[in-house]
């Protein structure tokens, strides 16, 4: 039996974007900025919509998404930080 992607694909995207959203969570908790606080936010609710929408459309897109969020996620703490 082989994994079947376009089955289970959007399932681990929506797990992922779920591990992700404790990421953003505690950057919204833990750096007081509006940058941290509601934009990143934000910007995970769009990523968790995405991923709501391609959910049996486009399966390969949604599991790009989890990787995207977390990506994301280290570009803006590496590259802004907690000064922002």
């Amino acid at each position: 039996m082989s994994p079947d992607v376009r089955r289970s694909g959007p399932f681990i995207a929506v797990g992922g974007l779920a591990v992700a959203a404790f990421l953003y969570g505690y950057t919204a908790i833990a750096l007081p900025s509006v940058l941290h606080s509601l934009v990143l936010p934000a910007v995970w609710l769009v990523l968790f919509v995405l991923a709501c929408r391609w959910f049996t459309t486009h399966p390969y897109r949604a599991l790009s998404l989890p990787f995207l969020a977390v990506a994301l996620w280290f570009v803006v703490m590496l590259g802004l930080g907690a000064s922002a």
